[in-house]
């Protein structure tokens, strides 16, 4: 084997304190740009006169090349060549010696050598780099670090910047594009095959990320002050903008729209709410119901909302356009029948209520929305709906309604709270949830009145009391039949399926249930609080506690048994989705690294953000407080900046553009730096003009020009943040500074600049930071390199791609990975029809096509998808972010396989980098990766150096898995191997031992685990022996004694990728031919019987694979295990 390199960089051993910042963005060398040409650009004697164009002139070129030689160059009908014009004198004939080239490229080869030496390696490099590093991402990510990059003088992009002020450089000059007529024509498209949805899906995907790219382009444009107004006589903050036909307006309450639900504040966040609900009536996709273009774009302080223009509304008033709904929250209401149709059909699927409300003349009015979503029928004849700020229910938790009391689960957590603003509303994932859990309830309790009815029919055929309420005591007997014998899990099981034909048998009303029958699921119905007596409907009215809104006295039992619906399910959001949350991170089902991640798994869980503290508070706690420290730790640092974040935007708003980069790294200075009393560098005062003018009114709204904001303390921001920590969170924060913070909580100075630059949009200049001196800043304004807008858009989905994608992944936890490698491959073709090359859905399905051809033994295939995943992870996630840590990881792992160790060393060594500059080093993913790199430096025999990585990896399994875990007996053994190459056999023993000992309390002693165990300490046992005898035989005789040579193992490459394939949780079965058909056989019998319901007893497996205890529980949703029980009906999608 050849040597190689393995030492890792100080800064990535375990214990190190130190956390560079430069090593994030590598730079290499041979990256220096190649000068082919000094100047390229039109020359001032364009356009051609008119007797030049009856020459076949198009333009004129002037060139500077890279040896000083200024040219002029025609561009005609007939190619390119040199023209005798100069500088100042036009001549355009035919310069000597006369070249005329078809290409441009040709004509410069001949007239300068280092053109054509420098665009042929300039060529040849750019072919060598992959496509995914060149194809554009559909919606742009940024950097939040860049290294310096000289500004070199270039016309080309200086002409670009001013020729697509516009944005119509995608169409014919002079042409904008109707986005509203592109977003909804897409929308249009026939759908009824597979290759006509694919279609539309293309285009609604192309034309929503053009308008993404179009909206935030133009609202960077509003806020830095280069668009006019459309009403520019009224004050700054009132403003409203159309550039590139879509309508821009900022998110501040003008004409006291929002007075009653908290003015300012809910002006903010009602476009975000709007844009969720546009999100979701996109993706219910009712033919006929359209909605606008969205895009919610953060900038420098400042929210705009980019929204595409229904076609005829500017030329009505609002009054006369709007036939549904209401435009002053419930005071006039309208109804139209087109639209109750059409919002009829999203009710079931978005559960909402069809319900009546009163309007100011006391007239019933029905309505199937929220009263301020507004049905208009554009000029083309289509019904738009906007405004759709309130699709989802209030949360009451946040929401104190004088008079209505919440139940005990609420008030004892401290809810209702007063929150800023009056328009919080549950996620869809909640009401989803929550009605899910409403459908088990009435499913248990049918099943429970019907197994009564049935006891009681047995014991006491002649009375008929169904009608009690279901009573708790235990039934009486088993009925006989199938699940006779079982536990009570199965008889509920066979009760539950008999409910569900039963309601089904009543829904279709036949008549042919008998009355007791629909009795009980009457009963059922009514305790699940369900809108249908007959059938489990559960539906809110999303009108409920909206101020200004009445109800006819007809409706009073409907709206009260709404308002206990909205009790309960608040009372759910905290007494089962939190709970839940907490208890899935104790078993790591969900492993959340930084605050974005962390975010999305309380989102997916459908709690909303305000609901940090409460989560903090429960992990604080938890009986398993030490096992949730990271969880403790992402939270705080999320609680922080978020905090930070929301002063921040205020803070900003006061800032005019000169001093810009001043006020950021002031703020940067008081949130992370040490230094005591930074001071802001105001613009130099030389520039400011003596003569003020002024009445200066009209500023575009981000020119403010006062100085506020170069007073802040760092003692004043962090009180500012402990107090908003406080109001917004409800949660007391024990810090003073940053360096109490740190100190307290174990936070990192690097990850909370990390956070806050993604969240505000900042993008620093990559160098080491010195946050801890007390000497001097950590920041200048010359470290502050760019504001970027942070975008909130609809993401459309490819529905057909995701289902052949979930179809695979089912197929493989079935066993069958051929034909799940097979969807999935088809899958892939699909989001690559639908979303082009670059998406987070391909990488997924990429990083699933990686391990699955690994599992089947194609290492050279799993290698090459696994590359274009990290690639594409890195284009479209970040370069930092936890995905593209996980992606490294694999790639190791196959690279490792494919015998490329030193790539693979120096892939972990770069996922444990990013791992310590985005959280830090007490992770759990920390162990897995600590025990991937360790047993690659055991493989090539780096004793000393595995061993630090194996002991930490230890360390930090025992602290999150508890000591008992099995993960750490497998961390034991592992340890246990690298004492046994050193010979170090005592070390061994006791590691192996600890390991012994918990396999034989958590398996028992005939699980092979044990046995395996026990067998490797009998050979430690018999290797110690051996060689203490010889080193007694040395004492004994001295030099001349006869010495056996011993026996030391070096590891074999099998042996270690064996141990690696086991830590990151991928099993093999090995089995010939025959016996893959024969399980194939099997496992099929097996799902047919399953699907008859018939087969209850449990068959000895011929595949008893434990999955082992290691490897990270990742959600199967993601990474299906090689090999789960081939009868385990429970596939997740």
């Amino acid at each position: 084997m050849d040597p190689i390199d393995c030492t890792p960089p100080e800064y990535i051993l375990p214990g190190s304190r130190e956390r560079p910042l430069c090593p994030l963005q590598p730079q290499n060398r041979d990256w220096k740009p190649l000068q082919c040409l000094k100047v390229l650009t039109m020359s001032g004697w364009n356009p051609p006169p008119g007797n030049r164009k009856m020459h076949g002139d198009l333009m004129y070129l002037f060139v500077i090349t890279a040896e000083d030689r200024q040219v002029s160059i025609t561009a005609s009908t007939r190619g390119f060549y040199l023209n005798q014009s100069t500088a100042y004198h036009f001549n355009p004939k035919p310069a000597s010696p006369r070249f005329l080239s078809h290409s441009l490229v040709e004509l410069l080869n001949q007239i300068s050598p280092t053109f054509k030496k420098n665009f042929a390696v300039l060529q040849k490099k750019r072919v060598q780099r992959h496509p995914f590093e060149r194809i554009a991402t559909p919606f742009q990510v940024y950097s939040w670090t860049a290294p310096q990059a000289e500004h070199a003088m270039d016309c080309v992009r200086a002409e670009d910047a001013y020729t697509s002020r516009l944005g119509y450089e995608e169409h014919i000059p002079g042409q904008t594009r109707d986005w509203n007529e592109e977003l909804q024509t897409t929308r249009e498209l026939p759908r009824k095959n597979l290759p006509e949805r694919l279609l539309r899906e293309r285009a609604i995907f192309k034309v929503h990320s053009d308008f993404t790219a179009a909206a935030t382009r133009g609202a960077m444009a509003v806020i830095d002050g280069n668009v006019m107004a459309i009403n520019p006589s009224e004050e700054t903050k009132m403003q409203m903008f159309i550039w590139n036909n879509i309508f821009f307006s900022l998110g501040f309450d003008v004409r006291d729209h929002y007075k009653d639900f908290g003015g300012d504040v809910a002006a903010y966040v009602a476009p975000t709410n709007d844009l969720n609900g546009v999100r979701t009536y996109n993706a219910v996709d009712v033919e006929g119901l359209y909605t606008l273009g969205t895009v919610v774009v953060d900038y420098r302080g400042y929210r705009v909302t980019a929204q595409s223009i229904i076609p005829g509304i500017l030329e009505r008033d609002q009054e006369q356009s709007v036939i549904y709904g209401s435009i002053d929250f419930g005071k006039t209401v309208m109804s139209h029948p087109r639209y109750l149709e059409l919002l009829e059909r999203t009710s079931r699927p978005l559960k909402i209520l069809r319900h009546r409300v009163l309007n100011d003349r006391g007239e019933e009015v029905e309505l199937c929305s929220s009263v301020e979503c507004k049905g208009i029928i554009g000029n083309d004849g289509r019904h738009y709906i906007l405004d759709l700020l309130r699709t989802f229910p209030p949360d009451l938790n946040f929401l104190p309604v004088p008079g209505e009391a919440l139940p005990e689960e609420c008030t004892r957590a401290g809810f209702p709270r007063a929150h800023r603003h009056k328009l919080c509303c549950l996620r869809q994932e909640l009401v989803d949830a929550f009605v899910e859990h409403r459908y088990l309830l009435f499913m248990k309790l049918a099943a429970l009145q019907l197994m009564q009815q049935k006891a009681s029919k047995m014991e006491n055929p002649t009375t008929l009391e169904n009608g009690d309420p279901p009573s708790s005591e235990p039934k009486p007997e088993d009925p006989p039949g199938p699940e006779a014998g079982s536990e009570e899990e199965g008889g509920s099981a066979s009760g539950l399926a008999k409910v569900k034909e039963l309601a089904e048998t009543i829904a279709s009303d036949d008549g042919t249930a008998d009355p007791r029958s629909r009795e009980v699921i009457r009963n059922a119905c009514k305790a699940v609080g369900s809108i249908s007596c007959t059938a489990f409907d559960v539906r809110f009215n999303p009108d409920i506690f909206s101020p200004g809104v009445r109800f006819p006295e007809s409706c009073q039992e409907e709206v009260r048994d709404q308002k206990q619906l909205l009790k309960d399910a608040a009372a759910f959001l905290l007494s089962c989705q939190i709970p839940g949350l907490v208890k899935d991170c104790i078993d790591h089902a969900v492993l959340p690294m930084d605050g974005a991640t962390l975010a999305e798994v309380m989102r997916q869980r459908g709690i909303n953000m305000r609901y940090l503290g409460k989560v903090l508070d429960l992990v604080l706690r938890s009986p398993a407080r030490e096992q949730l420290d990271h969880i403790y730790k992402i939270g705080i640092g999320e609680l922080i900046t978020r905090s930070a974040k929301h002063i921040f935007k205020t803070y900003l708003q006061g800032v005019e553009l000169s001093g810009l980069s001043a006020a950021i790294s002031h703020f940067l200075n008081c949130f992370l730096s040490s230094y005591p009393n930074p001071v802001a560098h105001l613009p130099a005062d030389e520039l400011i003009s003596k003569k003020r003018n002024r009445r200066r009114r009209n500023r575009p709204p981000g020119a403010a020009d006062n100085t506020a904001w170069a007073v802040m303390t760092p003692q004043e921001l962090w009180k500012n943040i402990c107090q908003e920590a406080k109001n917004y969170f409800g949660f007391s924060l024990e810090c003073e500074t940053v360096d109490q913070a740190v100190e307290t909580y174990g936070l990192q100075k690097i990850t909370l600049l990390r956070e806050i630059s993604l969240k505000t949009g900042i993008q620093i200049l990559l160098k080491e930071y010195s946050f801890d001196s007390r000497h001097k800043p950590a920041f200048t304004e010359e470290d502050v390199l760019n504001i970027f807008p942070v975008v909130k858009h609809v993401n459309p989905k490819a529905s057909d791609a995701f289902h052949f994608f979930q179809s695979g992944q089912a197929k493989v936890q079935q066993g069958f990975l051929k034909e799940g490698c097979e969807l999935i491959n088809e899958a892939l073709n699909l989001f690559n029809n639908v979303y082009g090359a670059m998406h987070v859905e391909i990488c997924a399905c990429l990083r699933l096509l990686a391990r699955l051809h690994y599992i089947m033994g194609d290492y050279a295939e799993a290698l090459s998808n696994q590359q274009k995943a990290v690639l594409m992870s890195e284009r479209v996630m970040g370069i930092e972010h936890p995905n593209t840590i996980q992606e490294y990881m694999h790639l190791a792992l196959y690279c490792f396989a494919s015998s490329q160790l030193s790539t693979a060393l120096s892939l972990l060594y770069r996922a444990r980098y990013l791992t310590l500059l985005v959280f830090g080093e007490d992770h759990p993913e920390m162990a897995l990766l600590d025990n991937n790199i360790g047993l690659v430096l055991h493989g090539v025999m780096e004793y000393d150096l595995s061993l630090r990585f194996l002991e930490n990896a230890l360390a930090v399994s025992t602290k999150y898995h508890g000591p008992k875990s099995l993960k750490v007996a497998l961390s034991h053994h592992l340890v246990a191997r690298v004492y046994e190459s050193k010979a170090e056999f005592r070390s061994a023993l006791q590691h192996e031992k600890e390991g012994y000992t918990i396999y034989k309390t958590q398996l028992g002693e005939d699980h092979e685990k044990t046995k395996e165990s026990s067998e490797y300490l009998k050979c430690l046992t018999q290797q110690a022996v051996a060689l203490q005898r010889t080193m007694n035989e040395i004492y004994r005789n001295g030099s001349s004694a006869n010495i056996p040579p011993l026996k030391f193992t070096a590891p074999s490459m099998a042996s270690v990728l064996e141990q690696l394939n086991v830590i990151n949780g991928i099993l093999f079965i090995p089995l010939s031919q025959k016996d893959l058909e024969n399980l194939k056989a099997e496992v099929a019998r097996r799902h047919q019987l399953q699907e008859a319901g018939k087969n209850r007893d449990k068959a000895e497996e011929p595949m008893a694979t434990e999955p082992e205890p290691a490897g990270v529980p990742e959600d199967s949703a993601s990474q299906p295990q090689a090999a789960k029980d081939p009868s385990s009906p429970g596939l997740q999608g």
